[in-house]
């Protein structure tokens, strides 16, 4: 549901932004608006809905930049010291 609801939202606010480009000869002011609310819809509704389904089952830990995680990319092994 939320992917479609996410592809929905994206087209309405694409369309916004569309449309006030449209119009920008006619109503300046109006369509700056139409602009205005499509980009708020894409970057506050549509970005965040888009994150929240990708990430759904992931674990955040894996993707933190730590000392243990840097150590791994850097293809060093792990050495435990006695006070950890």
């Amino acid at each position: 549901m939320m992917k479609y609801s996410s592809g929905i939202v994206a087209i309405v606010a694409i369309g916004l932004i569309v449309y006030g480009f449209i119009i920008l000869e006619g109503n300046e002011a109006i369509a700056h608006k139409f602009i205005g609310f499509g980009t708020v819809g894409i970057f506050f509704i549509v970005m965040p809905l888009f994150l929240i389904r990708v990430s759904k089952g992931k674990n955040v830990k894996n993707y933190m930049l730590n000392e243990e995680n840097i150590k791994k990319m850097q293809g060093k092994n792990l050495e435990k010291t006695d006070n950890q």
